[in-house]
């Protein structure tokens, strides 16, 4: 919102001069999302700013609000306004706040909750935090098989305003075995006299109750749907997740993946939401698993020191060390770029476990040519640029060129090998049924430092 600071400095002053006529009038046509950011810029005033709104804004803006200025409005109200508030916020959503409560806030919303309201809450509580069921609402609209459109309509006018969509419909038996779906378009455009049988879609796309969230988000995003239903294993149905819904899973499961790929615990609480005691739980465990790893590295180069001391007589040792971070830096990033690559296309389904070979394949004949093309620019930049360090320990063109193609050729098998590793670990991490964002960039990055450190210093000996 382009005038959040106008607005937010106009309702300072209001609040100043005590103008609550101004204030509702301010209020009352800004979008829940965006007034729910605004009224959270007065921590103080926030109660009385709240109740200003009318009732069904109030509800909107609720819903959209971090969990602790949730909690201290439920602090704050009666039971008779929380009520007024809770009628007027659907199921999920309702979920979706009792889930950040603490308990004596979760038992005063279940107490101000009609007893269907609570048998719907608890329904959907039954479920994994990450099943389709847990996403879903059972705030929808259904319909008969063997009614006409005329009755349809009117059905959805005397039962839609506590739904949470009616654009699509569900064809059901007694029972709730899902038959089909109708949209409200299809309806109005319709005959009055004619039968929902003969008009419903029967090819329904549907999602079981306790199936990945993602799917739903996937399945959703793939058919362009604006809800999907939601059945049991006797294909009745139970529920639906809509769109809005759909959104908050991929942004949370992106949100996740980042998280994962730099070597951070998954949090569910916004960054400025997060005290520095949980960040430093969140981060510390990965990074003494990443210390502990980086071990490897330094066995590498102490079992290599002897050795490389033998080589001094020919060219002093320390110049191959200068180098290891660039390499060991290439590789890592080269490995990153690719594997970041892999986890995309896993996680879109545009790669699958059979496309291995091609996979591999594809990034060996990328490594060449990113490889020659660094081996190369190495090359050159090295005796034009990095002459003076060679020339500082007294050394010969001739030692200097052939220390220049080791490091080159060095390169070229390093991101040769880090990015089919890159490539590789994702793959495999998903066909044993981990996630492929833990194989990202640090993990990688570990695993490519050891392997370049073997291939400089064996190419390094094996030469010099």
């Amino acid at each position: 919102m382009e005038d959040f600071k106008e607005i937010v400095d106009e309702l300072e002053k209001l609040i100043e001069e005590h103008n609550y006529y101004g204030i509702k009038t301010l209020l009352k046509d800004i979008e829940p999302a965006d007034l729910s950011l605004i009224l959270q810029e007065f921590p103080k005033k926030i109660g009385t700013l709240f109740r200003l709104l009318p009732k069904d804004l109030a509800a909107e803006c609720f819903v959209e609000m971090d969990s602790d200025y949730q909690e201290t409005l439920i602090s704050s109200f009666t039971d008779v306004e929380l009520k007024e508030v809770m009628d007027e916020i659907y199921v999920d959503d309702t979920v979706d706040i009792i889930e950040e409560m603490p308990a004596n806030v979760v038992k005063r919303i279940l107490n101000s909750s009609d007893a269907e309201t609570r048998k719907a809450i608890n329904e959907i509580l039954k479920y994994p935090d990450d099943s389709a069921g847990s996403i879903m609402t059972t705030e929808y609209v259904s319909l008969d098989e063997d009614i006409t459109v005329e009755d349809a309509l009117k059905r959805i006018r005397r039962t839609g305003l506590d739904k949470e969509t009616i654009y699509t419909c569900y064809v059901t038996k007694p029972d709730r075995t899902l038959l089909g779906y109708i949209t409200a378009k299809k309806l109005l455009l319709s005959d009055d006299e004619m039968i929902i049988s003969d008009i419903m879609e029967t090819n329904v796309i549907f999602v079981y109750t306790h199936e990945d969230k993602e799917l739903v988000a996937k399945e959703m995003s793939k058919y362009d749907l604006l809800a999907i239903p939601i059945v049991d294993k006797e294909n009745r149905l139970v529920g639906i997740v809509t769109v809005d819904d759909a959104i908050d899973v991929i942004e949370e499961e992106a949100t996740e993946d980042i998280e994962k790929m730099a070597a951070i615990i998954p949090s569910d609480k916004p960054y400025l939401a997060t005290s520095p005691f949980e960040i430093w739980r969140k981060r510390i465990p990965w990074l003494i698993l990443l210390m502990l790893s980086a071990t490897l590295t330094s066995l590498v180069i102490t079992s290599f020191e002897g050795k490389l001391t033998s080589i001094s007589t020919v060219i002093s040792g320390n110049i191959l060390i200068a180098f290891m971070p660039m390499i060991m830096g290439s590789g890592g990033n080269a490995g990153g770029q690719t594997s970041v690559t892999i986890i995309r296309g896993l996680a879109l389904e545009e790669i699958r476990m059979g496309d291995i070979f091609r996979v591999l394949f594809k990034e060996l004949r990328v490594s060449l040519l990113c490889g020659l093309t660094l081996a190369l620019a190495t090359f050159a930049k090295m005796l034009l640029i990095d002459w003076f360090i060679l020339r500082s320990i007294n050394t010969d063109f001739t030692h200097a060129a052939i220390v220049c193609f080791v490091v080159s050729v060095t390169l070229l098998l390093t991101i040769i090998a880090s990015k089919l590793v890159g490539c590789l670990l994702p793959i495999i991490a998903k066909r044993i049924g981990f996630d492929p964002a833990v194989m990202a960039s640090p993990f990688i990055t570990t695993i490519v430092d050891v392997l370049s450190l073997l291939i400089y210093f064996g190419i390094a000996l094996t030469i010099l």
